[in-house]
């Protein structure tokens, strides 16, 4: 672990973000641009959100599968939109194999091995999977089809940033198919919540969903809902979306079944995901200029012990810390003992606060005779004397309030940093001063849209139910309209 300090945020929250990855060692730069090494500490935080994700999909119906990293170039352009929101981020593979340099140095492509047709490596799965379910559904009986996938993705980033925008990312995504709009409609809908429900549940984050506008939707929907969620800074974040996709891939990819009458219909789809974008959200969302900050809920180490000796009383505070941590186990997960003997106690109190393990235990020979512990809660860094007998109870609820405290700590920073605006002038002076969110009337029409985001660099987040019946001027060409949400993103 990398014993430098963290920049503040208040100096420059970009290379706060930065730092914060690399002194907990999340992630590092690989020697692929864009691209990122995700770190052990950093994948297990990701295999706990996994867990639990993958844990309420299930519920939901899906079944997991794998479709391939590779798709037909032409399965990407039989559906207009969908190509066109796609082209420019696409690589692509045009041969299959190297040959030796004349030299023998090194490789280089094999001309003679160009493929017949062009391979898109997978910037998301709608068109490889659907071509599937075009053999696989034939009935109304073969309905609802319910397939998630767990995979990477890769889309050629120009500006890329660890965990927000890198060229190869990890993510989840499903795919459902139905008989009728409404039960699709549904389906978008309870990922939407689910996905919601999560980020305050499991990641103790405060969010908005709602609907996107026809710009910010994904390429081939009929509409996309999105959860946004909103960074230390102000900014937003796009947590993760769902789809309506209507029936326009079943057409192009000639997905048809036999309805309960006996007539051939298109049905009706949806598609929904979120990637390692959630782990830069919990970064720039709970952390702090010690370091990181994990709900207890997914922190791959709850609590850490630390024994504090001297040569003289190692032994008799090594066992006194051990038969601690012997109880604890019993009763909490995920709890590491630190008796490391060529670390300083400094150090290592340094390491785990940097790493954001919610609970630590520290035990010195005085502790020892006074029969405690010294518990310290990541964090408020609140310290309180513990009886042995009392730390199992202790802890236990120490977790519980820790996650408790997050939440409610994102929804104080939501809840204060979101404003609303009834002309553009003020709509100007809140996103330059201020971010946040911005709760604004807008018409509709995309020349404002764009305008306003050329003009401020602020882009809708979305619509939520409430902005949809809140009517007045639009703050920029005075035009009837709705309310949206407005704010500047990553």
């Amino acid at each position: 672990m990398s014993n430098k300090g963290i920049t503040p945020r208040s100096e420059e929250y970009s290379q706060w973000f930065l730092d914060i990855i690399d002194r907990a060692e999340l992630a590092e730069n690989s020697p692929v641009r864009g691209s990122m090494v995700i770190k052990p500490y950093g994948y297990a935080i990701w295999e706990n959100i996994q867990k639990e994700l993958d844990r309420r999909i299930k519920e939901k119906g899906a079944k997991n599968a794998y479709f391939p990293l590779f798709i037909p170039k032409s399965f990407l352009s039989k559906e207009a939109d969908h190509v066109k929101g796609f082209a420019k981020e696409c690589a692509i593979v045009t041969h299959y194999r190297l040959r030796e340099t004349a030299d023998g140095k090194g490789v280089e492509v094999d001309p003679e091995a160009k493929l017949e047709e062009e391979l898109i490596v997978r910037p998301t799965s709608e068109t490889i999977m659907y071509d599937t379910f075009s053999r696989w559904i034939k009935s109304w009986r073969d309905l609802p089809l319910k397939i998630n996938q767990w995979a990477n993705i890769v889309r050629w980033e120009k500006r890329t940033r660890p965990f927000l925008r890198t060229a190869e990312f990890l993510w989840q995504e499903g795919h459902t198919v139905h008989e009728t709009h409404e039960e699709s409609l549904k389906e978008v809908m309870e990922a939407l919540n689910m996905y919601k429900d999560f980020a305050s549940e499991v990641l103790a984050l405060e969010t908005l969903i709602g609907k996107k506008s026809n710009s910010e939707k994904f390429a081939g929907a009929l509409d996309t809902y999105g959860v946004e969620a909103m960074m230390q800074d102000g900014k937003s974040l796009q947590f993760g979306t769902s789809h309506d996709l209507g029936q326009n891939f079943a057409k192009v990819f000639n997905i048809q079944f036999t309805d309960r009458e006996g007539k051939l219909k298109y049905p009706w789809q949806t598609s929904w995901g979120v990637s390692t974008r959630m782990m830069g959200a919990l970064v720039m969302s709970h952390s702090d200029d010690k370091g990181l900050i994990v709900p207890p809920k997914i922190a791959p180490i709850k609590v850490v012990i630390v024994p504090i000796y001297k040569d003289d009383n190692k032994e008799k505070v090594l066992k006194y810390s051990r038969g601690i941590y012997n109880q604890l186990i019993k009763d909490v997960d995920n709890v590491e003992f630190d008796d490391r003997e060529f670390l300083s106690p400094g150090y290592k109190f340094n390491e785990w606060e940097k790493k954001g393990v919610p609970v630590r235990i520290e035990i010195g020979p005085k502790d020892m005779e006074a029969g405690q512990v010294v518990i310290v809660r990541r964090d408020t860094s609140e310290k309180s004397n513990i009886y042995v007998s009392e730390v199992n109870e202790n802890v236990q609820k120490l977790l519980e309030d820790i996650q408790e405290n997050l939440l409610s700590r994102s929804k104080d920073l939501l809840i204060s940093n979101t404003y609303s605006v009834s002309d553009y002038k003020e709509f100007k002076d809140v996103i330059s001063s201020k971010k946040g969110f911005v709760h604004a009337h807008w018409c509709g029409d995309p020349e404002c849209e764009e305008k306003i985001k050329e003009e401020t660099k602020a882009t809708t987040r979305c619509q939520t139910e409430e902005g949809k019946k809140n009517t007045s001027k639009c703050i920029y060409c005075e035009k009837p309209g709705e309310e949206w949400v407005f704010g500047i993103s990553y």
